[in-house]
């Protein structure tokens, strides 16, 4: 008997000059203990598969990859599974070893022809045009078209180790304004729209019907519900290489241009353009003692982290940070998280 979480499935690797995996695309994967053998089902990738390599200098190549979920990232391939279960919506954000997987992807050069290798890419692109644009012309001229085809061009949507997730994964009932800004490893579950100007990156994501028009940083879970304003930051777990993971619970919204280095609870608000963050210092507003001329605690934000009904203001008089209670949380408009 065995407590290991593992996941398996067939993926096809795109495997430059070098030997390195550039990427790995699973069209399916299944949650538990690997077929051996002769039960390993077979890959339906069919004439996808490429063993002699292209113009890109890439050969495509299937790989059959069982994946234990809390050990360390094996390789690439391990890497990319790990991606995939998340914008599958097979995992969750924070459930998965991911510790180290930036040592085990390699910086791509992604275009609308696929992945190319950094350290040749100009030698290659030329290949590729100097091979499309031939095979165009070719066609034109069987086809009765001008000679003057256009040339193909190779567009370069990014250099990065991660990939759009849309390439790989197209998760049902959720809008996309920009898919260059979400990245593979997302989770967007059904009824999440994300804006043109929102960006959801790998390990984070929702766990419900959100409207994103800001960041939601890695590590970091958005609750159903809850409202991420137009410009708004939620500190991940990235840059500082802090542990602490921040959250927003449901029913919650964090305001246009407004921040958090701390989680939200349930039913809270951050008015727009204010940032709090564990250290700053807020007044804890309380009627009956404002009534009676007593002092109001003063506390930390870190204090407040993570509780329930809680509206953040800056006081537009005194200019104080406050936090006040608030009874109920937001309502989204279903129909138009109807996705």
């Amino acid at each position: 008997m065995t407590n290991e979480r593992t996941a398996w499935g067939w993926g096809l690797a795109s495997i430059d000059a070098a030997g390195n995996t550039l990427d790995v695309w699973y069209p399916q994967l299944t949650l538990g203990a690997a077929p051996e053998g002769a039960n390993r089902p077979n890959h339906e990738f069919g004439a996808l598969a490429q063993p002699q390599a292209d113009a890109r200098g890439v050969r495509r190549e299937p790989v059959f990859t069982v994946s234990s979920l809390d050990d360390p990232i094996a390789d690439a391939a391990d890497a990319y599974l790990r991606l995939h279960l998340l914008s599958m919506r097979l995992a969750q954000p924070n459930t998965l070893n991911l510790d180290g997987i930036f040592a085990k992807l390699t910086n791509v050069v992604w275009t609308n022809y696929g992945p190319f290798a950094v350290e040749d890419f100009n030698a290659r692109k030329l290949d590729v045009e100097s091979a499309a644009t031939s095979a165009v012309r070719s066609f034109a001229a069987s086809a009765g078209l001008p000679a003057a085809a256009p040339a193909a061009t190779v567009n370069v949507l990014s250099i990065d180790k991660f990939p759009r997730m849309i390439d790989y994964v197209v998760p049902s009932g959720v809008r996309i304004g920009d898919a260059d800004r979400v990245r593979l490893g997302a989770h967007l579950s059904e009824g999440t729209t994300v804006m043109h100007a929102g960006f959801v990156n790998f390990n984070a994501g929702t766990l419900g019907v959100s409207m994103v028009e800001g960041r939601v940083s890695q590590g970091v879970v958005v609750g159903n519900g809850s409202d991420i304003g137009g410009g708004a930051s939620i500190m991940g777990t990235l840059s500082g290489g802090g542990k602490l993971r921040n959250s927003i619970g449901e029913h919650s919204l964090l305001g246009a241009n407004a921040g958090i280095g701390i989680s939200l609870g349930d039913n809270c608000v951050v008015e727009a353009g204010l940032y709090v963050t564990a250290g700053t210092k807020i007044t804890v507003w309380d009627k009956a003692k404002a009534a009676a001329g007593e002092p109001l605690d003063v506390v930390k934000g870190a204090d407040l982290s993570g509780k329930d009904n809680i509206l953040f203001i800056r006081n537009s008089v005194n200019g104080r940070i406050e936090a006040r209670y608030r009874k109920t949380g937001i309502e989204l408009n279903a129909k138009l998280h109807k996705n």
